[in-house]
């Protein structure tokens, strides 16, 4: 029997490699002659970068781990680190601009995704010829407009005056001067890895309030965001534009801008995109199960995040999953496994997997 075991990480908890490690070794303890092969997942939020490169890594490139002075989500000196794998920089939002970073400090008004961009411009400095952005996990809702003024674009209002940082002024947004621009940066090859397929609006109405919006401010971002879909020519219905506070509004509009058309950005599902980088369509074709988890499974699970798209790469393969709670329908024929309210996490995940493995077996 060969069983792949593909988890994300569960947020705060478990590393998606470590929550692969203990399920395996639950696994083996239960069926002790099976062939198992670990191979952590993400879907584009914190820690798709990593994965990215040990994949990356694996097939043969030469990856370095870039780590550099920049700003997190509400401006305070940090430092922030990438991986560049030959002319590929490999850039998670979170690095920079995450939302744990400055949980004690969230300002949902005027947080920006300036420290983003200034790993974006170092990566070209450096050689870097397309950006591989993984979106989830930020703490802002600026549009992407802060990771364009960190590239030498101003927001400004109609009267020219250069718009304040951060999404709420943006409400104000008449023109983007791009006098100082850092063309080399901005006229790379840009793919947006989404968790999510939000439209533009979403980012304030769905995402806000984990990010500090309450009442009123959720509706002055939403209409911010409507502004800026509307200067920059992006349909406000578009899904995955609010992905990370709606940042691949602003790069849309950049690249384009540049190039004249939409061939050097493209938008993805992150799942889907690393599960093609890791090979996995053809492992699971050879599987006799799959399991896969998150902290939580419910209905966002399916759209876009690891566990979805190891339900459709699936097919009619066996899948299990594991998550901390169940607060959805699982998809039809699947296993599923609920960690306790208590206790270390990773020997919950190691006694989730012999559960799951004595299901599987009945």
């Amino acid at each position: 029997m060969h069983i792949i075991v593909a988890p994300d990480s569960f947020k705060g908890t478990a590393s998606a490699a470590q929550a692969a490690a203990a399920i395996a070794g639950g696994l083996r303890a239960a069926l002790p002659d099976a062939t198992i092969t670990t191979l952590p997942m993400a879907d584009g939020g914190e820690g798709t970068a990593e994965i990215l490169a040990n994949a990356a890594a694996l097939f043969g490139a030469e990856v370095q781990t870039i780590t550099l002075p920049t700003t997190d989500a509400v401006g305070r000196l940090t430092e922030a680190s990438y991986y560049l794998a030959g002319e590929q920089a490999l850039i998670d939002v979170a690095s920079a601009t995450g939302l744990p970073a400055v949980a004690d400090a969230l300002n949902p008004l005027h947080s920006d995704s300036y420290g983003t961009g200034v790993l974006i411009a170092d990566a070209e400095s450096r050689g870097a010829k397309q950006i591989v952005l993984c979106l989830g996990g930020s703490a802002t809702i600026d549009g992407g407009m802060g990771i364009l003024a960190a590239l030498g674009a101003a927001a400004h209002d109609d009267r020219g005056y250069a718009l304040p940082k951060g999404g709420a002024p943006l409400v104000r947004l008449a023109s983007i001067d791009t006098a100082q621009l850092n063309i080399k940066a901005g006229a790379l090859d840009y793919t947006l890895l989404a968790d999510t397929r939000a439209i533009p609006v979403q980012a304030a109405t769905m995402y806000g309030p984990q990010k500090g919006a309450e009442g009123e401010q959720v509706a002055l971002l939403a209409g911010a965001l409507l502004r800026l879909c509307e200067v920059t020519g992006v349909d406000e219905k578009a899904e995955s534009f609010g992905a990370a506070g709606g940042i691949p509004i602003a790069l849309r509009w950049l690249s384009e801008t540049l190039w004249g058309n939409d061939e050097h950005f493209e938008l993805l599902a992150g799942g889907a995109y690393v599960a093609e980088k890791m090979g996995l369509p053809e492992k699971i074709s050879q599987a006799d199960l799959i399991v896969t988890g998150e902290g939580r499974f419910d209905e966002q699970s399916l759209t876009g995040k690891v566990v979805g798209t190891l339900t459709d790469l699936a097919d009619e393969t066996p899948l299990g999953i594991i998550a901390g709670s169940i607060d959805a329908p699982l998809p039809d024929g699947a296993i599923g496994v609920e960690l306790g309210e208590e206790g270390d996490v990773i020997e919950q995940l190691r006694e989730a997997a012999i559960q799951l493995a004595a299901k599987f077996a009945s």
